[in-house]
């Protein structure tokens, strides 16, 4: 009943810059946070940036003042801009939410599909 997609992923070229996207949908009242995590072939999942209903951000520190999250409430959506892109950000980047369905009483915690970003030359 609530769905994450991402899209943007894509390959870059190091330095370069790259925007994925997260769109909610489905039966949703509210948004508490949503954030974007990723994984590289053999290593587990990391957090590397988390926006809150009220806008507050935190980030991992591989990628402080590189990447930057924003949000369109209205779109449902949430953006990872990065820049100075790294070969050791390549990775699938997925988009992770704690939203809270119309009618329902509990925060739930969904997962998109995951969209890949590779940074080569």
């Amino acid at each position: 009943q609530v769905q994450l997609v991402e899209s943007g992923g894509g390959l870059v070229q190091p330095g370069g810059s790259l925007t994925v996207s997260c769109v909610a949908s489905g039966n949703i009242f509210h948004i508490n946070a949503m954030k974007w995590y990723r994984q590289a072939p053999g290593e587990s999942r990391e957090l590397v940036a988390a926006i809150t209903d009220v806008g507050n951000r935190n980030y991992a520190d591989s990628v402080k003042g590189r990447f930057f999250i924003s949000k369109d409430d209205a779109k449902k959506t949430a953006y990872l801009q990065m820049n100075s892109l790294k070969p050791d950000d390549t990775a699938v980047y997925y988009c992770n939410a704690d939203i809270l369905r119309q009618g329902n009483y509990l925060v739930n915690n969904y997962w998109g599909q995951g969209t890949q970003v590779t940074v080569s030359s």
